[in-house]
């Protein structure tokens, strides 16, 4: 497993640096830009086209993967391939239907974002695109959350889950290497909890999107050079969404318990709570949801002192604190999930004590 690991992450990293690298260069060269106006903040035009990255550095290794393992189903699978993988590999290649109509629920949403980064589209078209994907990976794929529940119900639950997330990673693409970094400790979290539940295929998937993010970081951290734009970020959620959904967190007969099933709350928590931070504050307002503004959890931070760094570094720590306790919650009862799950809304609720206070003036001391 730790083979398989080390050759999911470092095979995803180079192959998103190799990509990065070209996309920014022809994004530059044909004009493909991010132009400072209105809420962004950077000086000078930014290479966009990030998301094209992450379709390549992810979606080759798990095609080519799942394929050979398609191909070596029936015969004899390399020598030089490790016992546990070999053992593996019908598990793997029942898993081809999956990749591909993941694959094309990805081509979707990216093509919409691509569309959106060169000429906006509005919330519609872009809601309409994520609520048939949602559809599609529900329905047809079968993937779907709270099983237990009569099929419309756990359908209808699934495309709410889908759609809320997809949009709570593209509210994160605020400020440079935010979006992208708060996914990679994520997806190593749902990977570290995966593999302890005995899991192979999604924990390999989720190492291999922190490998692409990990070399997007490249450039995509303060100061960035290229940004992923919706054609990345609708990308990014709806991965993030469909990891845990497609990871077993409660399983009896693995001695997983029930608790688990809050491990994509605890784990998601940082980014939906920005989402619903932010269209509170939006609302309120009486400004729309969808416009960008300066309202983001990132923003706030940076209206207390903070430099956009340090803000984007105090996030990923936020999101670590309330996500690593999800590692043990499969293999908790209920009253110790239960606290994990109120010490990540302690976590929460300090951060937004501390980001809405007040400055005391202390001039007349």
């Amino acid at each position: 497993m730790t083979l398989l690991v080390l050759v999911a992450l470092t095979g995803s990293f180079v192959l998103s640096l190799v990509s990065t690298w070209v996309v920014r260069a022809v994004s530059r060269r044909v004009g493909f830009v991010d132009r400072p106006h209105a809420h962004k903040q950077h000086a000078r035009p930014i290479a966009l086209g990030g998301g094209i990255a992450f379709v390549v550095g992810i979606g080759l290794p798990l095609l080519a993967g799942t394929l050979a393992a398609f191909l070596w189903r029936d015969g004899s699978p390399p020598t030089y391939l490790p016992m546990q993988l070999r053992q593996n590999i019908p598990g793997v290649a029942s898993k081809l239907p999956t990749i591909l109509a993941l694959l094309g629920c990805m081509l979707a949403l990216h093509v919409t974002g691509l569309i959106d980064d060169r000429r906006a589209l509005g919330p519609v078209p872009k809601f309409a695109v994520q609520i048939g994907v949602a559809l599609v990976t529900a329905g047809p794929m079968g993937v779907r959350l709270l099983e237990f529940l009569p099929t419309p119900l756990s359908i209808a639950a699934t495309v709410v889950w889908i759609v809320a997330i997809t949009n709570a990673f593209n509210f994160l693409d605020n400020m440079d290497g935010l979006s992208a970094g708060v996914a990679a400790i994520a997806a190593a979290i749902f990977a570290i909890a995966a593999a302890s539940a005995g899991q192979i295929f999604v924990p390999v998937m989720a190492w291999v999107i922190v490998g692409t993010l990990a070399a997007f970081l490249v450039f995509n951290f303060s100061p960035a050079s290229i940004f992923m734009g919706d054609a990345g970020s609708l990308v990014l959620g709806y991965l993030m969404s469909v990891v845990p959904i497609l990871t077993t967190f409660y399983d009896p007969h693995q001695s997983l318990r029930p608790a688990g099933v809050l491990v994509p709350l605890v784990v998601l928590a940082v980014p939906i709570y920005d989402a619903i931070s932010v269209i509170t504050l939006r609302l309120h307002a009486g400004a729309s949801p969808f416009r960008g503004d300066h309202r983001h959890f990132s923003h706030r931070l940076v209206a207390r002192g903070m430099s956009r760094r340090r803000a984007v570094l105090t996030i990923y720590l936020a999101t670590a604190a309330t996500g690593l306790p999800a590692i043990a919650l499969s293999r908790v009862d209920w009253p110790i999930g239960i606290l994990l799950l109120v010490q990540c809304l302690c976590v929460l609720t300090m951060v937004a004590i501390l980001e809405h206070a007040a400055p005391r003036d202390d001039t007349n001391k």
